[in-house]
């Protein structure tokens, strides 16, 4: 194994200590409890907090500032955070409207969160996100898991949130975005957990895994590799049989890396998924390429589509100013 680590115990802890450091003006730390909050609090609005294990980023702690979330709780790699953080983090970003909980379907972060959620004294909600379209149980969760449609989730209610909706309406936008988005991904390698010190699985050189997990989790079947504009045809294929657009609808097309996959490839992909969409009557009029949903260091990407609304295209065009996304 090849990393830059110093100390397998403190890799998360310098890693947010590096992030803040490299953002002062948007983010702040707290630990022990761990969290990460906005350097400058919000008032009066809708509290927004997510979390899970690191590994992933910049989901979720590249997410916290103006549009996003208020507050996102790390979890050591791969591993959920625990309730202690979340109860610390809502209490240090309530403004007395709520506080609205996003949560990938996994099995830890699910359990976790409903214990924060009945411990608190806060009025809270919860928005569960369960976008993979690859897998309908794994032994990782119960039903579908939360993945790239996460970011998705995130910057519309976040966007909602600033501007002044109630929890209630957030909880309600949350399960709308996430009932219109879908998403599917594929796998060339593994992913290394730091502290395993090898792959998570194994795969043959002229292999792929399709519908593959954010950790390293297996997906529908493995095959050969093939051109990309057939891989994407495999991805959309299985989107749209879950989300049964309607043709001339408008959609946001988001090409997510898991973190070994160079830019220019990931655009590739956009072109073939842009063109197919088009081929089916879609209309993709918003985009997000890059790495945002990571696995560590997996070579592979997922393709996810959000149907809009005239709504939802307004909430993502909001003003959002965090680590990971800014406009």
């Amino acid at each position: 194994m090849k990393k830059f680590i110093n100390d397998l115990d403190s890799v998360m802890r310098e890693s947010l200590g590096g992030m803040v450091a490299a953002h002062p003006n948007l983010i702040r730390a707290q630990f022990e409890p761990t969290f990460i909050s906005r350097a400058q609090p919000a008032t009066h609005k809708v509290a927004l907090l997510s979390g899970g294990g690191s590994g992933h980023e910049p989901l979720h702690a590249g997410f916290v500032g103006v549009g996003m979330l208020d507050a996102a709780c790390p979890g050591q790699v791969f591993t959920s955070p625990t309730p202690d953080q979340m109860l610390a983090a809502a209490a240090s970003v309530d403004t007395g409207r709520g506080v609205l909980f996003i949560v990938k379907n996994y099995a830890g972060d699910l359990m976790n969160f409903q214990m924060a959620s009945e411990m608190m004294d806060l009025e809270n909600a919860t928005v569960l996100v369960n976008d993979d379209v690859a897998v309908e149980r794994s032994t990782h969760t119960t039903g579908r898991r939360g993945v790239a449609g996460t970011t998705m989730v995130e910057k519309m209610v976040g966007a909602a949130a600033e501007q002044g909706a109630t929890l209630a309406e957030c909880k309600a936008l949350g399960d709308q975005v996430n009932e219109a988005t879908a998403s599917m991904g594929v796998a060339f390698t593994s992913c290394t957990v730091p502290a395993a010190g090898r792959a998570t699985f194994d795969i043959g050189p002229d292999e792929i895994e399709m519908g593959v997990g954010i950790h390293g989790e297996p997906g529908r079947r493995r095959e050969k590799i093939k051109p990309a504009a057939q891989i994407v045809d495999d991805l959309l294929g299985a989107i749209l049989l879950d989300l049964q657009p309607q043709r001339g609808r408008e959609v946001l097309l988001h090409v997510n890396g898991f973190g070994g996959t160079p830019q220019m490839e990931l655009y590739l992909l956009f072109h073939c998924a842009e063109q197919r969409l088009r081929a089916h009557g879609l209309n993709p009029v918003r985009s997000l390429v890059g790495n945002y949903t990571t696995a560590l260091d997996m070579a592979g990407a997922s393709l996810t589509v959000t149907v809009l609304t005239d709504q939802l295209k307004s909430l993502w065009d909001a003003p959002v100013h965090t680590a990971a996304l800014r406009w």
